[in-house]
C-alpha cells in the first residue's frame, strides 16, 4: 500500500456495504413498482427470523423491526437510515451517492433490449453477431443461449432493469481476456443518451444444461462526473483501498490501492486484512453476495443464511478499531427476495456508525446517502461533496 505523506489525521475508517439490504419503501417506490418492499423486514418474516446478535447489538433492529432481532437497550453503534436521492436504484447512483456524487437524472435502461444503433456498431468492431439483446436473469440466459454461443461463437448481450449491458461468454469460447476487450469496445459505445451506468463482462463455464458463471467478471462503468470523498481523501495524501468491484465501480478515481476479491466471505477477510495495514484513509468494500447471489434470485433463505454469516463473521473485527478508528456498515440499494420482482428495490438503507468516538444515537433518517460522504470528509477534514455532517455522532469533547 502507498504510505500517506505526513500531517495527516491517524485515523481509519472501514465502509462494509451489504449490497441489497435495503429498509423499507422510500416514498416514491410505487413508480419503479417497489410498493411494499423492505428486504431486510420483509426477509426475517419469510424465514421466521433472524439471527443476528452482533447487528443487533450495534442498533439493526433499533432501526426497523426486525423479526427474530431484539431492540437493543444500549446500542454500541450509531444508528438510523439514510434516502437514496438520485433518481434511480442501482449499484452506481448509491455508491457515487454515499461518497458525495447525487445523480439527478437517471443512468438510461432499456427494458426492449438494445436500439439498432448501439448493436450494429458493436458487432461492426468485435466482429461478430450478437445474440440475446433483452432484460434477462444472468444466471438464467447462459443456460437459454449457451448452447447457441457454444456453436456460433456470438457472444450473449442482455440487460436488466438497472443500467448495465452486460455481455456473457463461455470462457473456451471467448477467453476472458478478449471479453474484457470487447466490453471496453461496448463503454465506448455507450456514451451520449446511451451512457449506461455499467458494461459488465460476464464469463462463464460448464457443458450444456450445467453453465455457472466464474468469478472473472470486470465492471466497466462511467466515471463519476464529479469528485467524490476518495477524491479528496486521495489529494490531501490519504490511502483509498477499494475491495472488490468498487474500484471498477468508481471507474479507478480517488483509488490509491486495489484489493482482488470475490465473494462475501474474501471480500470481507481482504477487507479486515487491508483495515489491519493502513496507516489512515479509507477502505470501502461491498459484499456482493447478498444482491447477486440471493436477492436478484427470490432466495430468501439464502439471503438470510448469508446475512447470519456476516454477522458472525463480526465478532473477528472486534478490538481492531482503535481510538481514532470508525466502522460504517449500510447498503446502496434494497433487492427484496420476497417480492415478485427479481430486481433492485427503491428503499432506504441502513447507517450503522461505530468506534470508540462515537456517540451512540439514533441518528433519524438523513435526506440523503450523500450524508455519509459529507460526514467523513469532515471527519478528515477534507473538501466534501454534496451532503451534510451527521451532528452529534462524537461524544462530546471528542470531535
Amino acid at each position: 500500500m502507498r504510505k500517506p505523506t505526513r500531517g495527516l489525521r491517524k485515523a481509519r475508517v472501514l465502509i462494509l456495504v451489504l449490497d441489497g439490504l435495503g429498509v423499507g419503501e422510500l416514498p416514491d417506490a410505487a413508480d419503479f413498482g417497489d410498493s411494499g418492499s423492505c428486504t431486510l423486514g420483509n426477509l426475517a418474516e419469510a424465514v421466521g427470523g433472524l439471527r443476528l446478535p452482533h447487528l443487533g447489538k450495534m442498533g439493526l433492529a433499533n432501526i426497523i423491526p426486525v423479526r427474530g432481532v431484539p431492540v437493543a437497550d444500549r446500542p454500541t453503534a450509531a444508528y438510523g437510515k439514510m434516502t437514496m436521492k438520485a433518481a434511480g436504484k442501482d449499484t452506481t447512483s448509491g455508491h457515487w451517492e454515499m461518497m458525495g456524487v447525487i445523480l439527478h437524472r437517471p443512468f438510461p435502461t432499456y427494458p426492449h433490449g438494445f436500439p439498432p444503433e448501439v448493436i450494429k456498431p458493436f458487432e461492426e468492431k468485435i466482429g461478430r453477431k450478437v445474440i440475446g439483446n433483452k432484460p434477462a436473469s444472468g444466471t438464467e440466459i447462459i443456460q437459454e443461449l449457451g448452447p447457441l454461443h457454444m456453436e456460433t461463437g456470438c457472444p450473449i448481450v442482455y440487460t436488466s432493469a438497472d443500467s448495465v449491458f452486460q455481455v456473457a461468454a463461455h470462457e473456451e469460447v471467448i477467453p476472458v481476456a478478449e471479453l474484457h476487450r470487447i466490453c471496453s469496445i461496448a463503454r465506448g459505445i455507450l456514451s451520449g443518451r446511451h451512457a449506461v451506468g455499467r458494461v459488465i463482462a460476464r464469463p462463464f463455464a460448464g457443458k450444456p444444461g450445467g453453465f455457472w458463471r466464474t468469478p472473472r467478471r470486470r465492471d466497466f462503468s462511467l466515471a463519476p462526473p464529479r469528485p467524490t470523498l476518495f477524491d479528496s481523501l486521495a489529494a490531501a495524501g490519504y490511502q483509498v483501498v477499494a475491495v472488490g468491484k468498487v474500484n471498477d465501480i468508481f471507474a479507478g478515481k480517488g483509488v490509491t490501492d486495489v484489493v482482488a476479491a470475490a465473494g462475501n466471505e474474501e471480500i470481507f477477510k481482504r477487507a479486515l486484512d487491508s483495515l489491519q495495514q493502513l496507516n489512515c484513509g479509507l477502505v470501502f468494500a461491498t459484499l456482493v453476495d447478498f444482491d447477486t447471489l440471493y436477492g436478484h434470485r427470490n432466495d430468501a433463505r439464502g439471503f438470510a443464511r448469508a446475512l447470519e454469516e456476516f454477522d458472525c463473521w463480526l465478532s473477528s473485527a472486534d478490538g481492531l478499531l482503535k481510538e481514532e478508528d470508525l466502522l460504517v456498515i449500510t447498503a446502496d440499494h434494497g433487492c427484496d427476495p420476497t417480492t415478485e420482482s427479481t430486481d433492485h428495490s427503491r428503499e432506504f438503507v441502513p447507517l450503522l456508525i461505530a468506534g470508540p468516538r462515537v456517540n451512540p444515537v439514533f441518528l433519524g433518517t438523513r435526506e440523503t446517502m450523500a450524508d455519509l460522504g459529507a460526514t467523513l470528509a469532515e471527519f478528515f477534514r477534507v473538501e466534501r461533496g454534496e451532503g451534510t455532517p451527521i451532528a452529534g455522532l462524537f461524544r462530546e469533547g471528542e470531535e
